[in-house]
């Protein structure tokens, strides 16, 4: 879907003034999470945010939940910041300055104990808006928590989210058709699993933005956890996602690698060799699941970085070109 001149302008001066607090926004429902007053100084934080599910998520647990932080850093000037138990799970919103009619939507990591809001969601989300991509940092409701439904629980919120995110496509000035998703970690499996299940029946739908297709156009699982074989799998993320003692059937179906469509979107592959959390075998099997598919994937391989590099724990390394690996690439595949 293209947009006119006309609309872009519209949208470029509404995110201009909703940056210099001229506009109030009517989508900032639950306060973005995280949000510990005193932050350090020069760093865009989030002031609109999008509710997921407008008469609560379903299936709440029966112990109720309370959200919770961390601000796990010790330093002034950097945020660290860990959400637990997401209850009104919601996405912050990130406008660039001068939309390029793209949006990504980050699903940041945290081994499904806890999500990441700095480290992989709002320092990623301020690189691409500087760039013109809208960006949606996805806070997905923990699937060891107690919803009713489980592993699945994820994925209904990231299916929802591309869905809220083209349907309120002209309030941002974005094309529909191109919107990305991008993930990071465990993170990184709700990304895979998003674009290998985007078609799954995990949720009622509600309204009418559940009409349209949860398919992203592209997807960039980040050193990912994919496989739930118990041999490679990240045994934090398996255990809360799957239980102490799954079935060989339920490890299979949330294995992204073992459920990749013929018409999955493109993907965008990174990872460490040196990854000590999440062996790099899972993006691996990943990549080699895409290949039989005949799925268009892109794979960059680095000997050192570590695990949960992003951006900040990639300087210096080799790893640190990934972002503009991923841009060039996001280009040939129609993103922008």
């Amino acid at each position: 879907m293209d947009f006119d001149r006309r609309t872009l302008i519209a949208g470029s001066l509404a995110a201009g003034a909703l940056s210099k607090g001229l506009i109030t926004s009517a989508a900032a429902q639950t306060a973005p999470p995280g949000s510990p007053g005193a932050l350090p100084p020069g760093l865009p934080q989030p002031t609109e945010t999008i509710d997921l599910w407008p008469k609560g998520a379903p299936g709440m647990p029966r112990t109720p939940l309370t959200e919770k932080f961390d601000e796990r850093s010790t330093d002034a000037l950097i945020t660290d910041r860990a959400v637990y138990g997401i209850t009104r799970p919601r996405m912050a919103v990130f406008r660039p300055d001068r939309p390029n009619g793209a949006a990504v939507m980050i699903t940041p990591g945290g081994g499904y104990k806890w999500i990441v809001v700095d480290k992989e969601g709002y320092e990623m989300a301020r690189w691409l808006t500087a760039r013109g991509f809208t960006a949606f940092v996805l806070f997905y409701r923990l699937p060891g928590d107690g919803w009713a439904s489980g592993p699945d629980t994820p994925l209904a919120d990231a299916q929802r989210a591309i869905r809220l995110i083209r349907h309120r496509a002209r309030d941002f000035a974005i094309d529909p058709e191109r919107v990305a998703a991008m993930g990071f970690s465990a993170g990184g499996h709700v990304c895979a699993d998003l674009a290998a299940r985007f078609s799954a029946n995990v949720y009622a739908p509600v309204d009418a933005a559940d009409k349209l297709s949860a398919k992203p156009l592209c997807a960039a699982p980040m050193y990912p956890v994919v496989s739930m074989d118990a041999a490679i799998a990240h045994a934090g993320s398996r255990g809360l996602l799957l239980g102490p003692s799954p079935t060989p059937a339920l490890e299979a179906a949330h294995s992204p690698d073992r459920n990749v469509p013929a018409d999955a979107p493109p993907h965008f592959l990174a990872h460490a060799e040196d990854d000590a959390t999440v062996p790099v075998e899972n993006t691996l099997r990943l990549r080699a699941a895409l290949k039989a598919r005949g799925v268009p994937v892109e794979t960059h391989l680095f000997a050192n970085g570590g695990h949960g590099f992003g951006l900040r724990r990639a300087i210096g390394k080799p790893a640190e070109v990934w972002p503009d690996l991923w841009r060039n690439w996001a280009r040939t595949v129609g993103l922008g």
